[in-house]
């Protein structure tokens, strides 16, 4: 074998090699994007209106759609499928209720073709002055390759677009727009 063949075969083993480190199926842990506003609303209407997924659309940047049971508070059990634009990735989710306590918590987690997708979550807490709004988004990184771009490039992405969403749903809300 030719020298400038052993040298063809060593680089395409050494990308291969690097390829199965990048994308080997490692949980490098969970990343936690929060997000919050104080809203002029008591908890009821908060609660009702961002646990309704066919308002999700009307305040959150990174909903295009949704489809199933969009027309009412989803209880624990149900779900949903939402289209998607996040931080530059488009696709079709499935959420479930998983937890659910009226006008004070609430929990779906994600799932994109099988695959866990991360966790949503709305805690309210009544204010004199209406409610304080928590938005908790959790994701993993199922591999060193989703962990450097997360960590470069994608969380900030998701972090501007969820305060994005909170600042837009507080202006709803407020009737800002």
């Amino acid at each position: 074998m030719s020298r400038t063949s052993k040298l063809i075969i060593g680089s395409a083993l050494a990308l291969v090699a690097l390829a199965a480190v990048l994308l080997a199926p490692i949980d490098f842990g969970a990343t936690r994007i929060v997000s919050e506003a104080d809203i002029a609303r008591p908890p009821s209407d908060v609660y009702a209106y961002v646990t309704t997924p066919g308002h999700w659309p009307e305040w959150h940047p990174s909903s295009l759609g949704v489809h199933g049971a969009v027309d009412h508070s989803l209880l624990v059990g149900e779900t949903v499928e939402e289209d998607f634009s996040v931080a530059g990735r488009t696709g079709r989710v499935t959420w479930r209720v998983t937890d659910r306590e009226p006008d004070r918590y609430w929990r779906i987690a994600g799932t994109i073709g099988g695959r866990e997708a991360g966790t949503v979550s709305y805690t309210l807490t009544a204010r004199a002055e209406g409610t304080h709004f928590m938005r908790v988004f959790e994701y993993g990184a199922p591999n060193l390759l989703f962990a450097l771009l997360n960590r470069w490039t994608i969380r900030q992405q998701i972090d501007e677009e969820s305060r994005t969403a909170v600042r837009q749903l507080k202006q709803r809300l407020e009737g800002s727009i």
